[in-house]
C-alpha cells in the first residue's frame, strides 16, 4: 500500500542517507527538497522560496501516490505548518503519511557530520555548524518514528522505519 513517508531533522542528522537508503530498499520513490530549491534558486537566485518547495514536493509525492508509488520526502520539515502540508496531501491521496524525525543526541558526532559533509546538490551552501544550531525547528512531538542516529546506524534505521510501515 502506497504511503507517504515524510522526514524532518536539522542538518547533518542522516535525514538524506536514511531516506536515500529507504527508497532504494522500498522502490519508493525519493523527492528532495533541497534539489526544488537549488532548480528555483539556479533561475532566481535572489528568491525567498519559503514554503513554495514544500508545496511542489507534496503535489510531486500526491501523484505518485495515484499511481500506487509510495513517496519519501527528504527535508528539514522543520514546524508544524510544513508538516501539515505533507499531512494534507497524504489525506488527498487516501494514504498514510508516516512521520520520521532524524536527531543526533551526540553534539560532537552531530557537528563532525556537518562539518565533514559534501553537498552533493549544485548551487546549495552548506551550512555551518553556527547555522545548524542557531536554526528555528520544532521538535516533532508526534513523528511516528523517532531515529537518533547518534545511536543507530543507516542499516538499523532503514529496519526501525520499515518496522512502522
Amino acid at each position: 500500500m502506497a504511503t507517504l513517508i515524510s522526514f524532518a531533522g536539522l542538518p547533518g542528522t542522516g535525514k538524506s542517507t536514511i531516506s536515500r537508503a529507504l527508497s532504494v530498499a522500498k522502490g519508493a520513490v525519493y523527492l528532495r527538497i533541497d534539489e526544488i530549491d537549488a532548480a528555483i534558486w539556479e533561475i532566481d537566485p535572489d528568491r525567498d522560496i519559503g514554503p513554495e518547495s514544500y508545496h511542489i514536493a507534496a503535489a510531486l509525492a500526491a501523484s505518485n501516490l495515484a499511481l500506487g508509488h509510495t513517496a519519501i520526502i527528504d527535508c528539514v520539515n522543520p514546524w508544524v505548518i510544513t508538516r501539515e502540508i505533507f499531512t494534507a496531501a497524504a489525506k488527498r491521496s487516501k494514504v498514510r503519511i508516516l512521520g520520521v524525525e532524524t536527531i543526533c543526541s551526540d553534539p560532537v558526532i552531530h557537528r563532525a557530520r556537518v562539518e565533514e559533509r559534501t553537498m552533493d546538490v549544485p548551487g546549495l551552501e552548506k551550512p555551518d555548524w553556527q547555522k545548524v544550531l542557531s536554526r528555528d525547528y520544532t521538535p516533532w512531538a508526534t513523528a511516528d518514528v523517532k531515529l537518533d542516529t547518534a545511536k543507530l546506524n543507516v542499516a538499523e534505521a532503514v529496519a526501525e522505519i520499515e518496522r512502522h510501515l
